[in-house]
């Protein structure tokens, strides 16, 4: 950072040198990790190595000049650590390729393919979305639009002709050969809509009620939100039977709150309904109860155990540095392109892989919560917080999951797993959070220079 010429005044410096060397650090990240699985799958570098390098290195040096031109104050972090973590994920989606090829032949399905290619449609709306919003102030607008957006979103698999169940879940939308789950893409709308609302109405939900045990309560009066935000994430467990969906909805609803009133007491209040819903739920809905079951009781192994007891031996496996990537055996554990990729990150990179994915999320969520100090509007603050959020809660609950902390759910793992809606949705998120960032980044303008005539006026401190 630089002083300028001001008093007590900041400005923040472009960076885009740096974020270009570290973008370029993170393709031959990407790089060496699709030869070293070739190496270890096949003992030799895949052909496609070099025409997939030439294509990363244009598509990276494109969404760098639209940065660098849109978005020039924009946090110079953020697009590097999500093209390492999207890479990685498609270098492990090959790699369970090739495995499934050498085991099932030409019938095996590959998804690396079609995940380079959502990548790709990933950065176009990533730039997009930074062309089109060039003052994220302006979405506090349609505050009300995304939440009817949000609530149309969430009811589209529910519909009769294109609703699909897939896995015992109804969260996808299916129209022709494509399919779509539109809960990804609500999860955008609820972060503007929840903004937008608790800017408007945070001064009458943070006057505090009874005090208990050193904690302000909020009035009974104000307790309709978060009621009614609790039975929308309800209906989404119950209709959808979702419950990765559900919790990301509730909890990124009351983390919000918190954030834009700074009272503990709603934070205890959601807990509350959280627990008190989640008991509802295990001792009503048989899919809640069957994976809770799964998560207290996985052993004797049975079916609906199989993939976690694999995902978990699989973890053991990799130890602390990993068999290798094309080593392992992650093909074995079902579902391991996407939901259990992590573990399949376990199993060939080990716990030291392991963690350096989970640092790469978290330097993710702490740049977006700087995004939302670093803020001058309240509304840029709380979307910028809920973004981070979101993301954070996400991952938690996936890895949360797959390493048997909480029980199973149905979230993909942002940037790493297989699916379209995935990456297309969190590419969006960062190029908001870097809209918000730029604009907070910016040195404010200048006012023009006061002009008087020193015999005729006078200026008092």
């Amino acid at each position: 950072m630089s002083t300028s010429s001001a008093p007590n005044s900041v400005v923040y410096r472009k960076r885009r040198g740096a974020e270009a060397v570290l973008v370029a650090l993170a393709l031959l990240i990407v790089i060496a990790a699709f030869c070293a699985v070739g190496l270890g799958a096949r003992d030799r570098i895949p052909g496609f190595v070099f025409g997939l390098s030439v294509c990363l290195v244009v598509i990276a040096v494109a969404t760098h000049l639209v940065v660098r031109f849109v978005a020039p104050y924009a946090d110079p972090v953020l697009v590097p650590l999500v093209v390492t973590l999207n890479g990685l994920g498609v270098a492990m989606i090959y790699r369970i390729d090739l495995a499934e090829l050498d085991r099932s032949g030409a019938d095996a399905n590959q998804f690396a393919g079609r995940q380079v290619l959502w990548t790709a449609l990933g950065l176009a709306l990533f730039v997009a979305v930074l062309l089109i919003v060039r003052d994220h102030r302006k979405l506090q607008r349609f505050t009300y639009t995304f939440g009817l957006i949000a609530f149309v979103l969430l009811i589209l698999p529910l519909l009769p002709v294109i609703g699909t169940e897939i896995h015992g879940a109804r969260i996808w939308v299916r129209i022709g050969p494509f399919s779509l789950q539109p809960g990804e893409f609500a999860k955008i709308c609820l972060a503007i809509f929840f903004a937008g609302y608790l800017v408007v109405k945070r001064d009458a939900l943070a006057l505090a009620g009874r005090r208990f045990m050193g904690i302000d309560f909020p009035r009974g009066r104000d307790l309709g939100p978060i009621l009614v935000a609790w039975l929308v994430s309800l209906g989404v467990l119950v209709f959808q039977r979702d419950l990765g969906s559900s919790l990301l909805f509730f909890g990124l609803f009351v983390v919000m709150l918190y954030i834009a009133t700074e009272r503990p007491g709603w934070l205890v209040v959601g807990t509350t309904l959280f627990l008190g819903g989640a008991t509802f739920a295990a001792m009503t809905f048989g899919h809640v109860q069957v994976r809770i079951d799964a998560w207290l009781h996985p052993f004797p192994v049975t079916d609906g155990t199989y993939q976690l007891v694999q995902g978990l031996y699989g973890m053991a496996w990799g130890g602390l540095l990993g068999r290798g990537l094309g080593q392992g055996s992650p093909e074995i554990t079902p579902f391991g392109y996407s939901d259990f990729i992590f573990a399949s990150i376990g199993e060939e990179l080990g716990l030291a892989g392991a963690m350096a994915v989970i640092l790469m999320y978290a330097l993710i969520v702490e740049r977006g919560l700087r995004t939302a100090l670093l803020c001058r509007d309240a509304f840029g603050k709380l979307l910028a917080a809920g973004l981070a959020v979101s993301i954070a809660l996400q991952v938690f609950v996936v890895v949360g999951g797959v390493t048997r902390v909480i029980p199973l759910t149905g979230l993909t793992t942002p940037f790493l797993s297989y699916g379209g809606s995935s990456i297309l949705a969190n590419w969006a998120i960062i190029a908001l959070l870097l809209r918000i960032s730029d604009q907070s980044r910016r040195p404010p303008p200048e006012s023009a220079p006061l002009q008087m005539d020193d015999a005729t006026q006078v200026v008092k401190l």
